[in-house]
């Protein structure tokens, strides 16, 4: 069975997973936080299993004898028996429970004796095991942003047509969120790692800031300051220095350079940046900082490019600075944007 089909009692019964939760090493930890980056569906129940299996600690290891053992194990058969009144299968077999639910309730009854005994022979309170992690989900449409702070004090902040999933508490031993769209981090430093995890890469860190963006396949992570460690879909690890970008293009093929702060970053503080762009570059920019549609009618060379700076400012104060020197104009329809060239 593939493990993407696996429920709770999978997980508790499968001696790979219960290696990872007890003892954590480079291949196990690195085959489950990359199975769980691509199926972040059964990240609720992997939760669910490793709190089960971490609920019984072993301090003098209180032995379970081999009596109490077969006890266990004949009022599980007791009990069935008493439901099913010998119910004889087709096959002529007894249909007890199904195989896999009889284990599980012999697991489950051994690791109850087992926090019992361990009570009793320490005469300590038994802490219950966590609840299943409670995840947030913050969605930002186009022509919005919004600002997140979590629980450890870092803020993240995200851009229009983007999504951050995270724990209302993060783990004593990690942290982490899960990206769509663009957001620029700014980490709080702690022994703890922080792990940014988007559907095609993973991003680790300590404490620092940078800029992420994926979107239509394409990865770039901007470093402002600090370090980071990006892990792409085929599994290839960089490392980056301060004002250093990488950028994964959809094929795969990734390249290194430095970055304008201010072009990449500035978005944060709400600053809309034009540098070089061509017509089409603008539009996408004009509809995904407002949020509208724009239409645009006739042409222009292949040459033409704008540049502009515009620090909070409405649409109609953007598009006027356009038409000044671009040769373009403009008029505003119920909420709609006309571009056209004025003298085609």
């Amino acid at each position: 069975m593939k493990y993407s089909e696996y429920d709770i009692v999978d997980f508790l019964l499968d001696e790979f997973f219960i290696q990872w939760i007890k003892n954590p090493d480079q291949n196990n930890r690195h085959f489950w936080e990359k199975w769980i980056q691509e199926h972040p569906e059964k990240r609720g129940l992997v939760m669910q299993a490793a709190s089960l299996i971490r609920s019984v600690k072993y301090g003098d290891d209180p032995e379970i004898t081999d009596a109490m053992y077969v006890e266990i194990f004949e009022n599980v058969i007791k009990t069935d028996s008493e439901k099913q009144r010998g119910s004889v299968s087709d096959g002529g077999n007894f249909s007890f429970f199904n195989l896999k639910n009889m284990v599980a309730v012999i697991l489950i009854g051994f690791c109850a004796t087992m926090v019992y005994l361990q009570m009793v022979a320490s005469n300590e309170t038994v802490i219950s095991p966590p609840t299943e992690e409670v995840l947030i989900t913050r969605t930002v449409p186009a022509g919005k942003r919004a600002i997140v702070t979590l629980a450890d004090g870092s803020k993240v902040f995200l851009n229009a047509e983007s999504e951050l999933i995270y724990p209302k508490q993060q783990s004593p031993d990690q942290r982490w969120v899960q990206l769509k769209g663009e957001a620029f981090f700014e980490v709080e430093k702690e022994k703890r790692p922080f792990k940014v995890l988007t559907d095609y890469s993973e991003i680790a860190v300590l404490g620092t800031a940078f800029n992420v963006k994926e979107a239509h396949q394409e990865l770039s992570v901007a470093l402002v300051s600090g370090k980071v460690h990006v892990k792409d879909r085929e599994g290839n690890q960089y490392d980056l220095a301060p004002l250093e970008m990488l950028t994964v293009d959809k094929a795969g093929k990734a390249s290194k350079s430095g970055f304008d702060v201010l072009a990449v970053t500035g978005w944060k503080d709400r600053i809309l940046v034009f540098q070089d762009d061509d017509l089409e570059q603008v539009i996408k920019k004009l509809e995904h900082w407002y949020g509208v549609d724009l239409d645009f009618s006739g042409e222009v060379s292949a040459t033409w490019n704008y540049s502009g700076t515009y620090h909070n400012e409405n649409l109609e104060n953007v598009l006027k600075g356009i038409s000044l020197t671009s040769g373009l104009d403009y008029r505003l329809e119920k909420g709609k944007v006309f571009l056209y060239n004025r003298n085609k």
